[in-house]
């Protein structure tokens, strides 16, 4: 990060440390839960007015949600779940969502395609073209043998997703493995596709102040061409086709109240095949990438 940055090693570590205490910036080790058969789904919930924010406290202390948040005024609780088996999806929709009675209507939408498996846009143009070549050629694993994850794995993953920087030796302590043990895994599953490694900080530090979820419906011919070109706008970091009511999903963020409209009518509006659109502005984010706030 350093060489890529064009500073030394010592200012890289005190930014990294700064960033940490003051823009909450932290490193997560992920599972790729696509290439597992796991199916992550984004649950709209509709509430009574005054009850949303215990059953969207009580969602985001699930260890089967990644993000939990407030929207649409209030009264309305957009979460994203992971399902690894059949079973475990009908759970989280038949008898696992908490405060039925208070719950007035709930849609759910299975993620089929993300459409940003690249790095986001707006970091991307932070750096020159021969910076993000270097960058990607030191982080990707180059392929190995075909790895698959395992029960014994699950301590070591836990451990990632607090922590993906821990070291080595951090993690063997914690979870009672020798540490070539650690290494060695870790570099098994990175091979396979299996554990990446995802940032995540307080949008707010870039000038972010508005937060919105965009839920589109597009005419089937045309969802693959506008989720591809509405991927590749700054203002999102997240795109995928769903099922349910509306097939195309994602989350954006602005500077302020003035560039949600910009984007709107203007980028937003030039989409191919786009038939509707809903907009729910975030008012409080509760969980984010599977951590509790």
């Amino acid at each position: 990060m350093a060489d890529v940055a064009g500073v030394s090693d010592q200012t890289a570590a005190r930014r990294y440390r700064r960033l940490s205490e003051t823009a909450g910036l932290r490193v997560l080790g992920m599972v790729n839960g696509a290439q597992v058969g796991w199916v992550d789904w984004f649950a709209r919930l509709q509430t009574t007015p005054g009850s949303a924010d215990s059953i969207a406290e009580a969602l985001a202390r699930r260890p089967d949600t990644r993000w939990v948040r407030l929207a649409s005024g209030g009264t309305e609780i957009v979460c994203t779940l992971q399902a690894r088996t059949p079973e475990q999806r009908d759970a989280l929709f038949l008898q696992g969502l908490p405060g039925s009675r208070r719950v007035v209507q709930i849609s759910a939408h299975s993620i089929l395609h993300n459409f940003n498996p690249a790095p986001w846009q707006g970091v991307t143009r932070a750096l020159s073209a021969a910076q993000l070549a270097k960058l990607a050629g030191s982080a990707q694993a180059p392929p190995g043998p075909q790895a698959s994850l395992t029960p014994q794995d699950e301590p070591l993953l836990a451990e990632l997703a607090r922590d993906g920087r821990a070291s080595h030796a951090a993690l063997a302590a914690a979870i009672h493995w020798h540490e070539s043990t650690v290494r060695r895994r870790i570099d098994e599953l990175r091979r396979a596709g299996l554990l990446y490694f995802e940032v995540d900080i307080d949008d707010r530090v870039f000038g972010i102040n508005v937060h919105a979820m965009l839920w589109l419906s597009v005419e089937p011919a045309r969802l693959a061409e506008a989720g591809q070109a509405i991927a590749a706008h700054p203002e999102i970091p997240f795109a995928a086709a769903t099922t349910g009511p509306t097939n195309l999903v994602a989350s954006a963020l602005f500077r302020d109240t003035r560039h949600l409209y910009e984007y709107l009518t203007g980028e937003l509006a030039g989409l191919p095949g786009v038939t509707s659109v809903q907009t729910a502005p975030i008012i409080r984010t509760l969980k984010r990438t599977a951590s509790v706030h």
